[in-house]
C-alpha cells in the first residue's frame, strides 16, 4: 500500500533534509557494524544494515538520527571511497568471478567481479592475485559493489606473489628497464678526462654487489692530515639530460630494493657492466679531491674533475673489516692495497670524531638481511651490524656529499639537496619541556638552529637509555627533497647533496651533469625544478612501504610456526598507543603488536599512554619507550601479515595480589 507513494517518498526527504549531517571517515567493525569517526573526539555508531552501503575508509556524508535512544549515522553521500584500484585475490561463487581485497579491514569483502575487456576470465583461477577497480558504489547510487579486474599479477600458489603483490600494489615496476645494444659516451667537448688509471683506487662493497659505484683512494699529508680522492660511477656519461632513458630513470626515482631483490634504475648492463667499477677495468668518472685536517676538519680546497680511473682492489665489507679490526683476515692484501685501506680507515676515524663532537651520530643498528634458497624460501635471517669498512665508506660518501653541496651552492644556488628542518615548529616547546623535566637547559630559540638541534641530539647520544630518544623522534620533521640549499638538521649539517649513488639515484644523475657544469664554467644542461623533489620523495616512500610489505610478508611465512613452539624472543619497545605497544625483534628485525590485553587483561588497571610513551598499572610504570623485554609470540595471521606477541613476565590480574618486579630494562 505504501510502496512507490510520491508522498511518503516527498515525506521521508523532508526528515531527512531536516536532520544534521555529518562528514567522516568509515571505521568498520569485525561484527558488521561501525562508526562514523568526525574527528579525533566525536564518533557515531553505523548499524549493520547501514554498513552495507559503505566500506572501511569510505569519506562519507552521513545523516545524524535517533534509534532506540541512541544517535546513530546513516551514509548518504560517497566524498571519497577507500577503494578505487586496489590488489585483491580471486573468489570463485558458482563459477561467477568475485574479489576479496588484500586489505585487514576489507578481507570479508567480496565483489562480483568481471574482467576487463582483453583479458581472458578463463585465465583467472581461484585465489589468484589481481589489480582490481571499483566501479559501482552503493551510496552513488547503484545497486551494489562491483569491480573490473584490470590485470593478473600472478598465481595463488606463486612463491614469489610477495615480490610482484608488493610492487603492483605500490604501482612500480616489476622489471629492470630495456637496455641498448650499443651504448654511446657522450660527453660534452668541453669536458677533459684525466687519466687516474695509475693510482690504486679501491672498491669496498658487499660480496654480491655488481653495481659498485664508488672507489676510494686517499693518502696522509706530510703536513698532516689526508688527501683522499672519491671516484663515483657517471652513467651520465652515456645518458643525457631529458633523452628517452634519462626519462625513465626520473620516472623510476631509485633503484627498488626489496629483500631477496632488487629492480635497477637503469638497466643491468649499463649499472653492472659500463658503468659499474669493475677490478682491472678502465671506467669514466666523476672525482671529489679533498684534504682532512688532523682535527677532522675539510679544507676548503675541494676539487671536482672527471676521470678515467681503473679499480686496482675489489674488497669485501667483512673482510676489510676483519683486517681491520683483528690483522686476521682470508684476505691479505698486497702492501700498495693495505696502505691505502689504513690511510682512508684512519681518515674516516678523524671525520667520525668530527661529526661526533660538531655534527650528528646516528647509533648503530643493525641491518636485517633475508637469504634466500632458489625456490625464495627464507633459509636464514643475518642480522648485519655497520662494522670499520663499512663505516670507512660511509665517512667517505658522507664527506663527498658535505663538498658536493657546497659546490652546488656556491656556484649555481640549486641542486638536489637532502634536507630536514629539525623539530616541527609547533612541538619545539614542548621538546623544552620534556628536556628539562630531565635534566636539560634548551630554549626554544636555540632549538630552532641547527647548532641548536645537534647540541641536543648529541645530549640524547650520552642518556643512559633510549627512552627520550624515542620521544624526541615525535616531535621532528621529516627529511625532505629539494632544489633550494637548505640544512640538513638530522645529520647537523649546513649543506648536504648526494652525488655518490648515480646508478641508484635519479637525483644523484641530476647533481652529476651540474658538477659537470660547475667543471667546464658553464650553466647545467639541467637544473632541477620544484616538482623534482617531491617526485622523489614519493618515489623514496613508495620503496620504502614496499620493502617493509615483503618484508612482513617473509617474517609471516618464516615465524609461523612460533607461536606453537613458544620461543622466546627479546624485543624492544619502538611504538607506544592507547591499543598496546610496538615492538622489533632483536634477532631478526620483525615487528610485533603487543595488545595492552596480553599486558593486562585489566583496562581499568592498565594504561598505554602514546603522549608519554609510556605503559602503567595502578599508575606504577611497567614499560617505556626503549625498554627491551622477553615475549613469545601468540599469534601469526599469514593474511594479514600481522605478528601478535606477549611478555613472559607475568603481571598479577588482581590489584591485591602480588605483581611481579616491573622495573624497565635498560
Amino acid at each position: 500500500m505504501f510502496q512507490n507513494n510520491p508522498l511518503l517518498a516527498q515525506l521521508k526527504q523532508q526528515i531527512q533534509e531536516n536532520l544534521p549531517k555529518k562528514e567522516g571517515q568509515i571505521k568498520a567493525t569485525d561484527k558488521g557494524y561501525g562508526f562514523l569517526e568526525v574527528d579525533n573526539k566525536t564518533s557515531f555508531f553505523i548499524p549493520p544494515p547501514y554498513m552495507k552501503k559503505c566500506l572501511h575508509g569510505d569519506k562519507v556524508v552521513a545523516i545524524i538520527r535517533t534509534e532506540n535512544e541512541r544517535e546513530v549515522a546513516e551514509p548518504q553521500e560517497l566524498l571519497e571511497p577507500a577503494l578505487t584500484r586496489f590488489i585483491g585475490r580471486v573468489k570463485l561463487h558458482k563459477g561467477k568471478l568475485n574479489v576479496t581485497p588484500d586489505h585487514p579491514q576489507l578481507k570479508k569483502n567480496t565483489f562480483k567481479a568481471k574482467t576487463q575487456k582483453g583479458l581472458n576470465p578463463e585465465e583467472v583461477n581461484e585465489g589468484d592475485w589481481v589489480v582490481a577497480t571499483l566501479t559501482r558504489h552503493p551510496l552513488k547510487g547503484d545497486s551494489g559493489f562491483f569491480v573490473e579486474i584490470t590485470e593478473k599479477i600472478t598465481d595463488a600458489d606463486d612463491k614469489i606473489a610477495p615480490w610482484w603483490v608488493t610492487l603492483a600494489e605500490n604501482d612500480l615496476p616489476n622489471s629492470e628497464p630495456a637496455g641498448c645494444d650499443h651504448w654511446q659516451l657522450q660527453d660534452d667537448d668541453d669536458l677533459q678526462r684525466v687519466d687516474l688509471t695509475h693510482l690504486p683506487f679501491v672498491t669496498i662493497d658487499g660480496e654480491s654487489t655488481k653495481d659498485m659505484d664508488d672507489a676510494l683512494y686517499a693518502k696522509k699529508r706530510e703536513e698532516g692530515g689526508f688527501e683522499v680522492t672519491i671516484a663515483i660511477a657517471d652513467p651520465t656519461a652515456y645518458i643525457t639530460a631529458n633523452d628517452p632513458m634519462d626519462n625513465v630513470a626520473r620516472e623510476r626515482g631509485f633503484t627498488i630494493y626489496l629483500p631477496g631483490r632488487n629492480i635497477p634504475m637503469l638497466p643491468r648492463d649499463l649499472a653492472d657492466n659500463l658503468c659499474s667499477l669493475i677490478e682491472n677495468e678502465i671506467r669514466p668518472v666523476l672525482c671529489c679531491t679533498l684534504t682532512v685536517n688532523e682535527d677532522g676538519t675539510i679544507n676548503d680546497d675541494m676539487h671536482f674533475f672527471a676521470a678515467n680511473i681503473r679499480s686496482h682492489a675489489r674488497l669485501v665489507y667483512e673482510q676489510v673489516s676483519d683486517w681491520l679490526e683483528t690483522g686476521h683476515s682470508t684476505w691479505q692484501p698486497i702492501e700498495t692495497i693495505a696502505q691505502v685501506v689504513r690511510d682512508l680507515y684512519e681518515f674516516s676515524q678523524l671525520r667520525s670524531a668530527w661529526r661526533e663532537t660538531q655534527a650528528v651520530v646516528f647509533p648503530d643498528r643493525p641491518d636485517y638481511r633475508f637469504e634466500l634458497n632458489e625456490d625464495n624460501d627464507v633459509i636464514a635471517i643475518h642480522a648485519d651490524l655497520r662494522r670499520s669498512a663499512n663505516r670507512l665508506v660511509e665517512e667517505a660518501m658522507i664527506t663527498a656529499n658535505i663538498c658536493a653541496g657546497k659546490v652546488l651552492q656556491s656556484t649555481f644556488g640549486c641542486g638536489v639537496f637532502n634536507t630536514h628542518a629539525g623539530f616541527k615548529t609547533d612541538k619545539i616547546a614542548d621538546v623544552v619541556t620534556l628536556v628539562k623535566n630531565h635534566g636539560a637547559e634548551f630554549d626554544e630559540a636555540t632549538l630552532a638552529t641547527l647548532d641548536g638541534f645537534a647540541a641536543l641530539r648529541r645530549w640524547l647520544a650520552k642518556q643512559p637509555t633510549s627512552y627520550l630518544d624515542n620521544r624526541m623522534r615525535k616531535f621532528q620533521s621529516y627529511s625532505e627533497i629539494g632544489n633550494q640549499p637548505l640544512p640538513h638538521f638530522a645529520m647537523g649539517l649546513d649543506i648536504y647533496a648526494t652525488w655518490t649513488s648515480p646508478i641508484r639515484k635519479y637525483g644523484d644523475m641530476v647533481n652529476h651533469r651540474m658538477l659537470k657544469a660547475h667543471i667546464m664554467g658553464k650553466q647545467p644542461e639541467q637544473i632541477p625544478d620544484e616538482n623534482l623533489g617531491e617526485e622523489l620523495a614519493l618515489h623514496r616512500k613508495h620503496h620504502k612501504i614496499a620493502e617493509r610489505n615483503v618484508a612482513d610478508w617473509l617474517y609471516a611465512r618464516t615465524l609461523a610456526d612460533e607461536p606453537n613452539k613458544q620461543t622466546r624472543f627479546m624485543a624492544e619497545i619502538f611504538d607506544i598507543n592507547r591499543p598496546g605497544m610496538r615492538v622489533r625483534l632483536l634477532d631478526n628485525g620483525a615487528m610485533a603488536f603487543i595488545p595492552g590485553a596480553l599486558i593486562l587483561d585489566n583496562k581499568e588497571r592498565l594504561v598505554c599512554n602514546g603522549e608519554e610513551g609510556t605503559v602503567t598499572i595502578d599508575n606504577t610504570l611497567v614499560y617505556q619507550l626503549g625498554d627491551t623485554l622477553e615475549v613469545v609470540l601468540s599469534e601469526v595471521n599469514l593474511d594479514n601479515r600481522n605478528i601478535v606477541a606477549k611478555p613472559t613476565q607475568v603481571f598479577a590480574d588482581s590489584p591485591s595480589a602480588q605483581t611481579e618486579s616491573a622495573s624497565p630494562a635498560a
